[in-house]
């Protein structure tokens, strides 16, 4: 006989609660300090991630903790604190800006119970956690979307991975959707190119614009991930929105670890090569990131500007992330509008009047019931 399985109850959840969908948008996630003790088990998290390393996983536990986990929390704890904020870590502080202004937008655009709710893949907020949490209150209609404009088995992957292994515990999971990539989103392009011409504005303009998008290994891609096509059709869409010749807009890739090759060009070795060419001023944006993070504020902003100075260029200006921008507020409800099509609460034309008579109705179906089975 199969295993019994024992699946996850809901304490404090009653059947006559007022059914809700919601939209969990999902980051990469944060360590809770910029100090090695908080970043070590956030890097053990992430770094454990078979969707991230794909290495036989006993060689790879090997390596990460005889020699990963004993090295890099230090390295990485003096870079998160050179961005840290009174308010905490930028990446959860400029998500959870999104987050609410999403909720406030949403609730302009349609009047039914719909949640915004977010989560980290690594770290606090748990998947897990914030997923028992909404269905706890009522959630039965999720709608999640992973904060990566451009699908990789590394990021998006591993959200809906969560996701699946969050759910599968329940005993009364949620109806699901889940919104894979939005890479050539129009609104999202635009979005994108109003922000980069804010900044030019605001800043004047580069002699060329660099796209630094975040790595993965080559191999993945030859195993079928989409990742690298789908950032060259950012790129691409991207170049045209703004008028630019293929001459002034370059695409690299950053964040590489370990020794294997990984997408070219690498970003260190393209802001090298472009000062020895004769550019002084070189702006960088990141089409990757949703929200400013470790890789945008200290790896570009401040590493890759290091770089850049030391070949022989003037300055490098680094473009912000669309954080929580009005236009990206505005693409990314767009967005998941679009995609909760069908579901009543997405409806405008949502009735509240006649979903309250219906919980009115439902809440003494229930009573009823409750003392029938009381009784029995």
């Amino acid at each position: 006989m199969p295993n019994a399985r024992n699946y996850t109850g809901l304490a404090g959840y009653s059947h006559d609660l007022p059914a809700q969908a919601a939209v969990l948008l999902v980051n990469l996630g944060t360590p809770s300090a910029p100090t090695a003790k908080a970043v070590r088990p956030y890097l053990a998290e992430f770094l454990g991630d078979q969707r991230v390393i794909e290495y036989p996983r006993w060689l790879w536990q090997l390596i990460l903790h005889g020699i990963i986990l004993r090295v890099r929390p230090t390295r990485s704890a003096e870079a998160y604190a050179k961005i840290w904020t009174p308010q905490g870590s930028p990446l959860r502080v400029g998500s959870e800006a999104l987050a609410s202004s999403m909720q406030g937008a949403i609730a302009r655009r349609r009047p039914g119970p719909i949640r915004v709710a977010l989560a980290m893949r690594y770290g606090q907020p748990a998947v897990a956690d914030t997923i028992a949490q909404l269905q706890r209150e009522g959630v039965r209609r999720l709608l999640v979307l992973p904060l990566y404009p451009q699908y990789s088995a590394t990021s998006t992957g591993s959200v809906i991975d969560a996701v699946a292994d969050a759910c599968k515990g329940l005993r009364w999971p949620p109806e699901l959707r889940i919104i894979n990539d939005y890479h050539a989103d129009s609104a999202y392009i635009e979005a994108l190119a109003d922000s980069i011409r804010a900044h030019w504005q605001s800043q004047g303009r580069g002699d060329k614009l660099l796209l630094s998008f975040h790595g993965i290994p080559e191999r993945y891609v030859r195993a079928g991930d989409p990742y690298f096509c789908q950032c060259q059709a950012t790129a691409r869409l991207l170049r045209e929105r703004l008028g630019l010749s293929e001459n002034e807009l370059v695409v690299s890739f950053q964040s590489r670890v370990g020794r294997e090759r990984w997408l070219h060009p690498y970003t260190d070795e393209t802001v090298r090569a472009l000062a020895a060419q004769g550019v002084r001023k070189l702006d960088v944006a990141c089409p990757g990131f949703a929200v400013d993070c470790l890789e945008t504020l200290e790896e570009i902003a401040m590493q890759n500007r290091e770089f850049f100075l030391e070949a022989g260029g003037e300055s490098l200006s680094y473009i912000s992330a669309l954080n929580a921008q009005p236009d990206h507020v505005a693409a990314l409800t767009e967005l998941v509008l679009r995609h909760g099509q069908g579901w009543p609460e997405f409806d405008p034309d949502f009735d509240i009047g006649a979903a309250k008579a219906a919980l009115t109705a439902a809440h003494q179906r229930a009573q009823a019931m409750r003392a029938s089975i009381a009784d029995a």
